[in-house]
């Protein structure tokens, strides 16, 4: 009997041998794939879900605060944002190094050529957010409106002083950003129309331009809406022209319906049709709670113009 029992005894562990064994072999589920994800097709693969996002130094603080919040309810999808420029974060999209770019501008016919070329796969594009580019002046002068010439001319170098332009007899003192920037490209095509004055300060980030022009009484400078509300510094209302109403950019109507002269669409630029982890963070951005955000960071939500705009991405 007692013989009989040690046999049996010898058979369960043997079992339970060769249970052990065999669930060392396998993969442990991760984290992602929780009860609480069965079904989510968010990701398919942990490894695949990062996503590295650069470009427009307009944008940067807009999107990481964006990236943030979706990684407090998406933590397995780890989002690094940087800035460097429009044109930086094209070109890091055509090589390969980045999932999204940021831009504050459309890609150029050349550019959707290379990254065809390059990547092998068409680029598309989103609108996530509305900007009201904001010319900038100090505090301190007087001047409250200009028109979209009168902005050109100053950035030309044909206007020097602001008793030119109803202000103090003050020479003028030009901030900008360097040629990499989208809105660099932007503010020359639709208000310079022409190069920039050599005179021109090309500053590296739209912060530097407002610290500059809060700290200079003569200063002007041109930065995203977002940036505009800061200590020492006031954004002038802008006319189309001299027979029109100058509008303010920091009510949200006058940017939103068009009539603020210096309006554009935000956009993130991607390889091929988003999908995954990429296509809900774009779902995100574009929804209510990325358009709080938006709100929230001193920009104006995407329009039904922009909505359409966005159907060939994320429909």
């Amino acid at each position: 009997m007692k013989q009989k029992r040690w046999l049996a005894l010898a058979g369960l562990i043997f079992i339970l041998l060769v249970i052990l064994v065999a669930g060392c072999g396998q993969q442990p589920a991760p984290d992602s794939l929780s009860d609480d994800d069965a079904g989510n097709e968010i990701v398919e693969s942990v490894e695949s879900a990062s996503i590295m996002i650069g470009g427009s130094d307009s944008e940067v603080n807009l999107v990481t605060r964006l990236a943030e919040e979706f990684m407090n309810e998406n933590a397995h999808i780890p989002i690094a944002v940087t800035g460097g420029g429009s044109g930086v974060g094209i070109s890091s999209l055509i090589d390969g190094g980045i999932d999204i770019a940021n831009s504050s501008r459309p890609m150029k016919d050349a550019e959707l050529e290379n990254h065809l070329a390059n990547q092998g796969d068409e680029a598309f594009a989103v609108r996530f957010a509305t900007d009201g580019v904001a010319v900038v002046v100090n505090e301190n002068n007087p001047v409250v409106e200009l028109t979209v010439d009168q902005v050109g001319a100053i950035y030309r170098g044909d206007i020097t002083n602001w008793s030119e332009v109803g202000g103090a007899d003050q020479e003028i003192t030009l901030y900008g950003r360097q040629s990499t920037s989208g809105t660099y490209v932007f503010f020359m095509e639709l208000v310079v129309q022409a190069d920039y004055s050599p005179e021109m300060r090309n500053l590296p980030g739209t912060s530097d331009i407002v610290e500059a022009v809060a700290g200079d009484v003569g200063g002007i400078g041109y930065a995203a809406i977002g940036y505009a509300d800061r200590e020492g510094v006031k954004a002038v209302n802008i006319a189309k022209d001299a027979g029109s109403t100058a509008y303010d950019p920091t009510v949200l109507e006058n940017v939103t319906s068009g009539n603020y002269p210096l309006t554009r669409p935000l956009y993130q630029c991607v390889t091929g049709k988003p999908s995954g982890a990429i296509l809900e963070f774009l779902l995100f951005e574009t929804g209510d709670a990325g358009q709080s955000i938006v709100l929230d960071e001193g920009f104006y939500p995407i329009t039904a113009a922009d909505i359409e705009f966005n159907k060939k991405a994320l429909e």
